[in-house]
């Protein structure tokens, strides 16, 4: 990796374009037997040294778009919403295997612009209908990979809703609007500070009857005690009218939440085990008997032993 910090010609946030090449085995699950190969340009950070993490493409978000593509059944014609979305591969894989609604949120605005960057390279629309620049479109139309040009599959797709949703002012009538089927999250289990926030969150998600009482107001990087109130600010009443405005129904079944994780730290990830059992939240490890298929075999620095992969589901 090259930093390229200290060079004064260097400007703002840089990003570097990269292209993932999902190769389907021929005994691959996939939904469509024809497609052999499936290309997603993004727009990322130069490396994950640049304290970027938003705009960074994570192991764990490879390996959750392996396990969607895998197993498209799971989520076809389902309202999927995820959180911390990044640079937004999920909700590409997503829309390739046909989720009825992708919703997509991140709680830091420069992330989310980025990852409706994302989206518009790859052929999605998102709720604006800002075009994407004619030199963008035109470096899209082949990729160039391993030194051969190759064409990028064309993803047609529904709309995407793209939110700017912080954890800890999301408050109990905008996330009861959302009404997903399933709620999707990679590598977002690592902050002590937010876990609160996050398992809140996915407490209201999983479980639309519950009242969820307020936390004390913890920033992602701000001290507890502070003051807030979750019904305030955050864009909360512009989130649930445009949500409604754009028909997100409710689930049908009792809705689950499929998370993707690396355990850096074992402390960490046991205070979300006790907070997750503090809000009657069930919680599965799904790693050893739902593997998805091998779809990155070229990426050496990918490590899938890392991974974990967990359902939630309200008790």
């Amino acid at each position: 990796m090259i930093s390229l910090k200290d060079d004064n010609t260097v400007k703002g946030n840089v990003r570097a374009l990269k292209y993932i090449s999902f190769l389907f085995p021929d005994d691959a699950n996939c939904e469509d037997a024809m497609v052999r190969k499936m290309v997603v340009p993004l727009h990322c950070s130069l490396n994950m040294l640049e304290g970027d993490t938003g705009c960074s493409i994570w192991p764990a978000s490879l390996f959750l778009s392996e396990f969607i593509l895998s197993f498209p059944d799971m989520f076809s014609s389902k309202t999927c919403f995820e959180v911390g979305s990044g640079v937004g591969l999920v909700g590409i894989c997503l829309s390739h295997v046909k989720a009825s609604k992708v919703i997509l949120s991140d709680g830091d605005l420069s992330t989310l612009s980025n990852m409706k960057l994302n989206l518009k390279m790859n052929q999605m629309s998102t709720e604006d209908d800002e075009p994407v620049t004619s030199e963008c479109l035109d470096s899209f139309d082949h990729a160039q990979i391993g030194g051969i040009r190759t064409e990028i599959d064309i993803i047609s797709s529904p709309q995407v809703k793209c939110l700017h949703l912080p954890w800890e002012c999301a408050s109990e009538s905008i996330l009861q609007g959302l009404k997903p089927d399933i709620i999707l999250g990679a590598d977002v289990i690592y902050d002590p500070l937010c876990l609160p926030h996050l398992v809140r969150v996915l407490s209201i998600l999983l479980d639309k009857t519950k009242s969820s009482s307020r936390l004390p107001g913890v920033g992602c990087g701000g001290a507890i005690g502070s003051s807030h109130d979750y019904s305030d600010g955050c864009g909360s009443h512009d989130v649930v009218a445009a949500c409604n405005s754009a028909g997100y129904a409710g689930p049908t079944e009792h809705p689950m939440a499929y998370f993707s994780s690396v355990i850096r730290n074992a402390n960490t990830f046991d205070h979300f085990l006790a907070l997750v059992d503090k809000e009657n939240l069930a919680i599965t490890d799904l790693t050893g008997t739902l593997q998805p298929a091998s779809l990155l075999p070229y990426m050496q620095s990918y490590d899938r032993l890392s991974m974990r992969l967990l359902k939630l589901s309200s008790k």
